[in-house]
């Protein structure tokens, strides 16, 4: 069992309260030391109370999802002898309404486009090596969204 921590600030500072004009903007950091600027997304409160330049916890989920599945497919595919020299993914993921009309991140789709060097995999073995990324990621498995993988060669 590993603990993975981060620090989450927000501060009033002199705004107003209580009528709902306050900055949504936060500080995330984390153990290493890196700080991301967080905030609330704009499509859920407007600007300027969030910040469109900071990282909203919709993104942050579907930012997690596809970085642990990029790690796990990096780890099969030297598995299996590939030589990756990119990847990019142009993940997205879109909030649903559950049974009793509570928003949730209903889907994800990730969109690995993947660069070898040396010998290349078929469209098979690509699909299987995302398969065993899925499957093996943590972040996959400790959500309720579907996520979809839509991989190409690149």
């Amino acid at each position: 069992m590993s603990e993975h921590v981060a620090t989450i600030a927000w501060s009033r500072g002199d705004q107003p309260f209580a009528d709902k004009r306050y900055s949504r903007a936060h500080d995330w950091t984390f153990d290493g030391g890196a700080v991301v600027r967080g905030s609330s997304a704009p499509s859920s409160v407007r600007i300027p109370f969030s910040d469109p330049a900071a990282v909203n916890p919709e993104e942050a989920l579907v930012a997690s999802l596809s970085s642990c599945h990029m790690l796990w497919f990096l780890d099969f595919a030297a598995r299996a002898g590939l030589v990756v020299d990119r990847y990019i993914d142009q993940a997205s993921g879109v909030l649903g309404h559950d049974g009793a009309g509570r928003r949730y991140m209903s889907e994800v789709t990730l969109r690995p486009v993947t660069a070898f060097a040396g010998r290349q995999p078929d469209q098979a073995e690509l699909d299987h090596l995302h398969h065993e990324a899925h499957e093996s990621c943590d972040m996959a498995n400790s959500v309720r969204a579907t996520v979809r993988v839509e991989a190409s060669l690149g």
